[in-house]
């Protein structure tokens, strides 16, 4: 009889320790899903940012390029169109953030760096553990206490 309960308690045991890393991993699931979700949120935001400031800095660069223009022509000076060129940079890479391949290279020169620099990549102190991070929020707790009193 004691075998039999004895079985019958491991059997549930087995099943909610099943049932509670099948809990685990769909958290995790849904963490990282979420978080990819987050980084998505953020580069469309980025990409639009400079989207919008293309539109500005294009209007800016080519009332300038104008004026510059107009102003080189009457007063017969080729140096004052040499301000064209170094905002010329500038909107080309402005242009390629907003409409071009800047991000697909910016991708692959990350994915690049993490396989042959990755220690480049390493933090300061290594990776923070469950003991620093709990030093750290007990010297904060400690503080807070004192600065109470």
């Amino acid at each position: 009889m004691g075998f039999m309960l004895s079985k019958t308690m491991e059997q549930n045991l087995q099943k909610q320790q099943e049932f509670m890393l099948h809990n685990t991993r769909l958290q995790l699931e849904r963490q990282l899903l979420m978080q990819n979700q987050m980084r998505e949120r953020q580069m469309a935001m980025q990409v639009a940012w400079s989207r919008e400031f293309l539109k500005y800095f294009g209007s800016f660069f080519g009332l300038t390029t104008l004026g510059l223009t107009i102003g080189a022509v009457r007063k017969r000076k080729a140096a004052l169109l040499a301000p064209v060129v170094p905002l010329s940079f500038i909107l080309a890479y402005q242009v390629d953030a907003a409409y071009g391949s800047l991000v697909h290279r910016m991708r692959e020169e990350a994915e690049s760096i993490m396989a042959s620099e990755s220690e480049r990549l390493a933090l300061p102190q290594g990776m923070p553990t469950f003991e620093s991070i709990e030093k750290s929020r007990r010297a904060k707790a400690h503080l807070t206490s004192l600065l109470e009193k």
